[in-house]
This record gives C-alpha cells, sequence and structure tokens, in this order.
C-alpha cells in the first residue's frame, strides 16, 4: 500500500492543529470545572496540596456538626434550668403565702406545693436531648471531639437535680440544713432537715407557733434557686467554649478551602481569553494547511 507524502508546511500545519485541539480541550475543561488542576496530571504537586487542604477541611466540617450537636445538648439544659427557676420562685411564693394563710387556705396551698414540686422533678427529667440529659444524672457524659488528628476535645460530666439522697452534692433539695426532698416517683416527700420535720404547711400550727419552719422552707427554696444559677453558669460557660470552638472551625475550613482554591482554581477571565486566542490559532492553522494543499495543487496544474 503506497503511502501519502505530507510535505514539511502540511505535518507541521498538522502538528500545530493538533497541539491547539489539546490546548482548546484543556481551556474548556477548566472552564467548565473551574479548576486549573483537576487531576494529578495537570500538577501533581499543586493536585496533592489541594486535596491534602481539601481533606483536612471536610474532616473538620464533621467535628463542626458535632460541635453544633453538643451546643444544642446544652441549649437544652439551660432551658430547663430557666423554666426551674421560675417553678422554683413560684414554690418560694407559695411558702411566703402560707405563713398568714387560715389552715383551708394553707391545706390549697400545701397541694399547690407539691404539684410546683412535681413539676420541678418531672421538668429536669425531661430535659433531654438526643437521648441525653445533663441535669438529671451524673451519670451523662458531653463528649465532643475537635480534631481527628489531636487529642483536642471537651467532656461535660451531667448533675443530678433530682437526687434525693441527704447531703447529695448535685440535688436541688438535700443539701444540707433545712431541705425540700421530691422522690424518685417524682412525687413530693416533704420537708426534711436537721431538727426540722414538716410533712405540710399544717405544721405552721394555728397559732404561727412553728412558722420558723416556713423560713427553713424558704431558705432552702433559695439554696436551690442559687444551685439551678450555679449549674447554668457551668452550662453556659460550656456552650461558650463550644460556640468559640465552632467559630474557629468555620474560619479554619476557609482558611482550608481558600488554600486548596489558590493552588487549583483557574482564572476563569484568562481561560476565557484563552480559549479565544486557541480558537484564532485554530482557524488560521486549517487556512495554512489549506494554503499548503493548494501550493501542490499549482504544482500539479503545472505538469498538465
Amino acid at each position: 500500500m503506497a503511502e501519502i507524502a505530507l510535505t514539511s508546511a502540511q505535518r507541521s500545519a498538522l502538528l500545530t492543529l493538533q497541539n491547539v485541539s489539546d490546548l482548546s480541550d484543556r481551556t474548556q475543561t477548566r472552564l467548565s470545572t473551574g479548576r486549573k488542576v483537576n487531576s494529578v496530571v495537570d500538577d501533581a504537586v499543586a493536585y496533592f496540596q489541594g486535596k491534602s487542604l481539601t481533606d483536612r477541611a471536610s474532616d473538620f466540617n464533621l467535628r463542626k456538626d458535632g460541635i453544633d450537636q453538643g451546643i444544642s445538648s446544652l441549649t437544652s439544659g439551660l432551658n430547663a434550668l430557666e423554666a426551674v427557676d421560675s417553678l422554683l420562685k413560684q414554690l418560694k411564693g407559695v411558702v411566703e403565702s402560707a405563713k398568714s394563710q387560715t389552715t383551708a387556705e394553707r391545706t390549697t396551698s400545701n397541694d399547690t406545693f407539691k404539684e410546683i414540686g412535681t413539676q420541678i422533678a418531672q421538668l429536669i427529667e425531661d430535659a433531654s436531648y438526643q437521648g441525653l440529659n445533663l441535669i438529671s444524672t451524673t451519670g451523662s457524659t458531653l463528649d465532643i471531639a475537635f480534631s481527628v488528628r489531636t487529642a483536642s476535645r471537651i467532656q461535660i460530666t451531667g448533675f443530678d437535680l433530682n437526687e434525693t439522697v441527704q447531703g447529695a452534692a448535685d440535688s436541688l433539695f438535700t443539701g444540707s440544713g433545712a431541705s425540700v426532698v421530691f422522690g424518685s416517683a417524682l412525687s413530693f416527700v416533704g420537708m426534711t432537715g436537721i431538727a426540722v420535720t414538716v410533712s405540710s404547711f399544717t405544721g405552721f400550727g394555728l397559732d404561727n407557733s412553728a412558722i420558723s419552719n416556713a423560713d427553713n422552707a424558704i431558705a432552702a427554696i433559695d439554696n436551690a434557686i442559687t444551685r439551678v444559677r450555679s449549674v447554668s453558669s457551668q452550662l453556659g460557660s460550656n456552650v461558650a467554649i463550644l460556640q468559640t470552638r465552632l467559630d474557629f472551625t468555620d474560619q479554619y475550613v476557609n482558611t482550608l478551602e481558600g488554600g486548596s482554591d489558590k493552588l487549583t482554581l483557574a482564572d476563569l477571565n484568562e481561560e476565557g481569553a484563552n480559549l479565544v486566542a486557541l480558537q484564532t490559532r485554530q482557524q488560521l492553522g486549517i487556512q495554512s494547511l489549506s494554503i499548503a494543499g493548494q501550493q501542490q495543487q499549482s504544482i500539479l496544474a503545472l505538469l498538465q
């Protein structure tokens, strides 16, 4: 089979067209993806550096979700504590009123006192987020990791505000002195304390001879309010820590992704100009190939 001979000018024009076609394909890929480095072939160093930064950003994005959920868990506890604080103030108001009430009125107030107490205990038990309750048991722990490569994390241990053991550190009503205890069945047990036992407001006496018991109850409630605010402060400080870490993670992820983009993103204005230039070169190459063919046709015409 005879080979078709091409002139040097034709071969040069064809090679130029092939090169222009390859460059045009690369430019169109950059314009469609927005990246100048899409594979190892484009630029191995920039590709792997950019991928390392992107992978680290992805790892921190996963941690960011955990931090977000941790903030929600703490917030649910804080919201419950705010409600408990409001109920404790109502509880205190009931006792204050009972000091000057008749026996019949005190019986009604005692029922109201028990109901509010029950609601406090139930509210504490209901303050759960995704199965985790940070104010109803010391066995609950919120464990949040901030990084994949380091041991950076925070562990927040829960509080048992419904603890009914006398002298328990976490409980609202079982500290030293006169106390108000809510049992494990979430029912009112009574006001107990050192040398003081009062099962109901009727124990104040018809002549208010034991009215000091009301003052003891009020002191216990004040202690409970202080305890609620102390726990709120501790949980709130942890929310602040998590929010700071969340803000840092957002900024860090943006920095990592921005660094990767600097290595791999294409300048769309430049690539657009390149495409126009390549299209022009392609047209000139075709014309050059056509001219070379016309020269051969001229020689053939002379031979005829």
